[in-house]
């Protein structure tokens, strides 16, 4: 399909009587310039979640909220994957893949993490790296509803779970 795709592109273009070429060169310069410039927002991204990760702080949040969890039937082990998951999809893959190697990929805890990995997105590293690159300062109510969509997509994953699949 891909090839198609591009095929129609470049005959569409020419058809056009668009220098196809000298606009795919263009482009070619324009990501390699936005590359260089996210660079900056994505080291800072990747200290942030490493500092959160070695501080303990994760190990806290989890330890404190481990009683109310248990109280709703919700497994402790699946917080720490919604709480890195709108930071960093690359270390939420990472705690997916330990949930399922650990747990199974036919338990409970595995299907949550699976259905938690597809429900929701990294959104502050969405903000941070495409916001920042194309100079976006203001983007509060960015963060606000990013943040909600995820807790509505961790919600609706430990719902559509437990319903589809039973809590054990």
């Amino acid at each position: 399909m891909i090839p198609i795709l591009i095929c129609f592109i470049l005959i569409y273009g020419t058809a056009k009587k668009i220098p196809t070429y000298e606009a795919f060169v263009e482009g070619g310069k324009e990501g390699i310039t936005m590359s260089f410039s996210i660079i900056p927002f994505l080291v800072g991204m990747l200290v942030a979640i490493s500092v959160f990760r070695a501080s303990g702080a994760l190990d806290f949040i989890v330890q404190f909220l481990k009683p109310l969890l248990q109280m709703l039937h919700i497994p402790a082990e699946i917080l720490p994957l919604a709480i890195i998951r709108p930071i960093s999809g690359t270390a939420a893959l990472g705690m997916t893949s330990d949930l399922i190697s650990f747990h199974g990929p036919d338990s409970f805890i595995g299907r949550l993490a699976a259905t938690i990995q597809g429900s929701t997105d990294t959104t502050f590293y969405v903000l941070t790296v495409y916001f920042g690159a194309v100079g976006i300062k203001k983007m509060g109510d960015a963060v606000k509803v990013g943040l909600l969509a995820d807790l509505v997509g961790i919600i609706a994953a430990i719902i559509v779970v437990t319903l589809v699949f039973g809590t054990k």
